[in-house]
């Protein structure tokens, strides 16, 4: 049988003990970073002191401003969590807004190995449900966008790698940069932020 993985972002206690009570993990991943604030570290001991006798509690270290990183950060952890056979919930309710949307995105990178995506209300405790979307890239954009990280601009090339015909190629560039997720560069193509997440 599956087991239950929460991954959280963190800074006061309530969200994570609301999910805790309410969804029953059997355990918990904080989300925590170098340099955090007596809040939260003494909010992340209080999470690990409470409930370490009846689930597992692990703290990852990511950062709190750069979305990309913790997305990338976030999406790594879903993934080691699904290898293991377990259902994952993210909640993002805690921590600095970059951090949570950077746990939202690596949520969204690995929608096919997500539960749910919850928010807890500060006001009342509701727990609020978040689409499960999907960043919907093919493969062949996919690798599109992994070659332009790598600084592969040139058309030819990307056709080349891609196994696609020129014409192809300039039409998936074209919708890439429509919705943002590439760029004009001064010597040609670059990824932006959202390509870097999309591509995760």
């Amino acid at each position: 049988m599956s087991k239950l993985t929460l991954v959280s972002t963190i800074y006061s206690l309530e969200p994570v003990i609301i999910c805790v009570t309410r969804l029953s993990p059997s355990k918990i991943i904080l989300l925590s970073e170098e340099g955090a604030d007596e809040k939260k570290l003494r909010s992340e001991e209080m999470i690990e002191t409470t409930f370490k006798n009846v689930l597992e509690v692990d703290k990852k270290y990511t950062v709190v401003y750069d979305t990309v990183r913790v997305a990338k950060d976030v999406a790594g952890l879903i993934e080691e969590e699904h290898a293991r056979g377990n259902q994952v919930i993210v909640n993002v309710s805690g921590g600095r807004k970059p951090q949570a949307f950077g746990a939202l995105f690596g949520a969204y990178a690995r929608n096919d190995m997500v539960q749910r995506i919850v928010y807890v209300t500060e006001e009342d405790g509701l727990i609020i449900d978040f689409p499960v979307l999907s960043f919907n890239l093919s493969e062949t954009k996919k690798l599109i966008l992994e070659e332009i990280q790598k600084g592969v601009s040139a058309v030819t090339q990307l056709a080349a790698t891609a196994g696609i015909s020129k014409g192809m190629t300039y039409n998936h560039l074209r919708e890439l940069k429509a919705i943002g997720y590439i760029a004009d560069g001064e010597n040609g193509y670059i990824i932006t932020d959202a390509g870097k997440i999309a591509s995760i």
